[in-house]
């Protein structure tokens, strides 16, 4: 996984949006997103041992493409861009594909860029606000880790998300 700053610049946010501004290890450390990357050849043992070690106890399978989606491809692809978070964290080990998880750092608001390949897992804390959309390839395939029954709502930003318990229990444990 690389991680920058996204460069803010207007046009189809598929691209790569490189502000050339590296974010480091610990900077992701302090915003409580995890990554890690296990190989494709040995994912199904490895994912399960971090599922089981970090208390994720369902999983499922999901293919973003617009073969598979058809016709909902592009209102389907909106609304994860929309920005948004959880009361559960976004676990996900991409199987193939790649795309991008573009992450709010709390302390600027600045975005931050996470460009995720086949092999690697992303852990993004309930409560960050953050969007998801697909590169250039439009395509990937991923494993979704649930602690609880699956399940994925999207609280769109606003100000009730911004009072939301889950929210303001992120920011608190980043030392906001």
């Amino acid at each position: 996984m690389r991680a920058y700053y996204y460069d803010g610049e207007p046009g189809d946010p598929r691209l790569p949006h490189d502000s050339g501004r590296t974010v480091s290890t610990e900077m992701l450390e302090a915003l409580n997103v995890q990554s890690m990357f296990v190989p494709v050849e040995t994912y199904e043992e490895e994912v399960a041992a971090i599922a089981k070690q970090q208390g994720y106890k369902n999983h499922d399978i999901i293919s973003i493409s617009k073969e598979g989606l058809g016709d909902q491809y592009e209102s389907r692809i909106k609304a994860f861009f929309h920005e948004h978070m959880h009361e559960d964290d976004e676990a996900r080990y991409i199987i193939t594909g790649s795309g991008y998880f573009d992450i709010r750092e709390a302390h600027t608001n600045a975005w931050v860029r996470l460009a995720v390949t086949t092999g690697d897992l992303l852990i993004v804390p309930a409560g960050i606000y953050h969007r998801f959309t697909l590169d250039t390839h439009d395509r990937v395939k991923s494993m979704r880790l649930f602690k609880d029954a699956p399940k994925w709502e999207a609280l769109n930003r606003g100000v009730e998300t911004d009072r939301h318990p889950v929210r303001t229990g992120y920011l608190k444990n980043i030392g906001l």
